[in-house]
């Protein structure tokens, strides 16, 4: 049976305004610009720059460090109400087409050729024959990110007949993979670990007696040579100790990986980090301030100011109601975005402050061991913010100091209690087995145990398996793959 009842039950949800504020703080400062562009095109209420009183205002009585002045509030805050009286309630003006949990995910996308498109390219001037350029173009399809060849040439042959119609041989498929061996980056198009060693030596000059036992190493004793067993390999080819120290260098020098190498050669010129706060130290007096990018000069467009004047002179008219609803959508929206930028930029620095002050020894000397422990939760008890909140700001934002650029996530650690019962960051647990590692015997590296005591030593109370995790957070391989000669 269908009955109808009233109930009264009190929700917390998330305004239009605070989920874009919540976007706007992901935000880097490299990506700030282009979400504005995108903005100002979708609103044309919204302009950027600054109008001819406050240019006039700012030349009379200056800015402030963000570039407006302590009145830049009241001038911004148009109101539409000073033109407009009427009935028209504000949800009439509100468009939503999005849920309030909903998020951009987009990736930013990057730029530049393939390794695959650098290898097609090559083997145009290669080949001629058009039945070998097909066999080609699908090897190099099938070539995976690190550049190698996983797939067995008898199923690449069934693979052919079936989707092209081409009936090849096994011969065929092995001529015209040597052909892609051939090409650059060397070690391209190799079925495995080995033989894309073995090819980028042979490409090699061979007058080397280094490379002659490099390639001895590689194609009679690679097991051994994984494993380390550098004793075993100089008693099998009866290498002196100067003899093996050489081929090994030849080949700890190679790439084990061409693929990859060609894939991020071609983007490493477009990585570019932009820094959202600046930070510097004078005479043990820290100075924060926040990139400028980060502080764009944003107003409501001076034509929809005036628009609205214009329809205020005759509301009554329902076509000039139309366009009033339009028109109040557009400002309002811009009133929003203008002052979530604001707001961006006030928690920004709240909480980069609130960093600074807790971590002031770290940022004054720059050494890691001065760093203190801190979660997320101490900076946000700090600023009374909830803890997604700063952690949206240090997900995602760098600071620019004298001893380098980093992101604020990574001067976040975990407590560890020492002998003495001091509480100290991880970070500087971590500094110091780095440096235990750096100066150990390569000859005889340190294990996992052994660190352990060295750290003990040190009053770092540590069981050899937080040693191990550390090490491998790290990507410090263990001892016996740290072994050099």
């Amino acid at each position: 049976m269908l009955k109808q009842s009233l109930h009264q039950k009190l929700l917390q949800k998330l305004s239009p305004q605070q989920i874009q504020l919540m976007k706007l703080l992901q935000v880097p400062t490299a990506e700030l610009e282009q979400r504005i562009k995108e903005e100002i095109e979708v609103n044309p209420a919204l302009e950027e720059g600054q109008s001819e009183d406050e240019r006039e205002r700012d030349e009379e009585f200056g800015d402030d460090e963000y570039g407006q002045d302590e009145n830049s509030d009241e001038r911004n805050d148009f109101d539409i109400n000073d033109y407009l009286d009427d009935d028209m309630p504000a949800y009439k003006t509100q468009v939503n087409n999005r849920g309030a949990d909903d998020e951009d995910r987009s990736m930013p996308i990057s730029s530049g050729d393939s390794f695959q498109e650098n290898l097609l390219a090559q083997i145009s001037l290669r080949i001629i024959n058009e039945r070998q350029k097909q066999i080609a173009i699908y090897i190099i399809g099938n070539l995976d990110d690190s550049g190698y060849l996983r797939r067995e040439t008898e199923n690449i042959v069934d693979d052919l007949a079936f989707s092209m119609n081409l009936s090849v041989t096994q011969e065929e498929i092995e001529k015209v993979l040597g052909i892609i061996q051939d090409l650059d980056p060397p070690g391209i198009g190799a079925r495995t670990l080995q033989e894309c060693l073995l090819i980028q030596l042979r490409r090699k000059e061979n007058d080397s007696i280094g490379i002659e036992n490099a390639i001895d190493i590689i194609e009679h004793q690679f097991d051994e040579f994984t494993r380390k067993h550098y004793d075993k390999i100089q008693k099998k080819l009866s290498l002196s100790d100067e003899n093996l120290k050489f081929a090994i260098e030849e080949i700890i020098h190679l790439n084990p990986k061409p693929g990859n190498s060609a894939k991020d050669g071609s983007r490493v010129g477009m990585q570019h980090i932009i820094p959202d706060f600046l930070l510097s130290e004078e005479n043990g007096k820290l100075e924060l301030s926040l990139n400028s990018r980060n502080a764009p000069q944003l107003r409501i467009s001076k034509d929809y100011e005036e628009m609205l004047r214009a329809y205020a002179e005759n509301k009554n008219d329902k076509k000039n109601k139309d366009a009033v609803t339009f028109v109040r959508q557009k400002i309002d929206a811009a009133k929003w975005f203008i002052d979530a930028i604001r707001q961006r930029q006030q928690t920004l620095l709240m909480v980069m402050n609130a960093i600074m002050e807790y971590q002031r020894e770290y940022f004054i000397s720059g050494d890691e061991t001065k760093l203190r422990p801190m979660i997320l939760k101490d900076i946000a008890d700090v600023v009374g913010m909830d803890i997604s909140t700063v952690s949206r700001v240090a997900n995602s934002k760098y600071v620019q100091t004298h001893f380098g650029t980093f992101l604020l996530k990574s001067f976040f650690s975990e407590s560890l209690s020492t002998d003495s019962g001091e509480e100290v960051s991880t970070r500087e647990v971590k500094k110091i087995l780095e440096e235990s590692i750096e100066g150990e015997n390569k000859r005889k590296p340190l294990t996992d145990d052994e660190l352990a005591i060295v750290l003990k030593e040190k009053g770092y109370n540590i069981a050899r398996r937080t040693v191990a995790k550390y090490r491998e957070q790290l990507n410090i391989p263990v001892a016996r793959l740290r072994k050099e000669l």
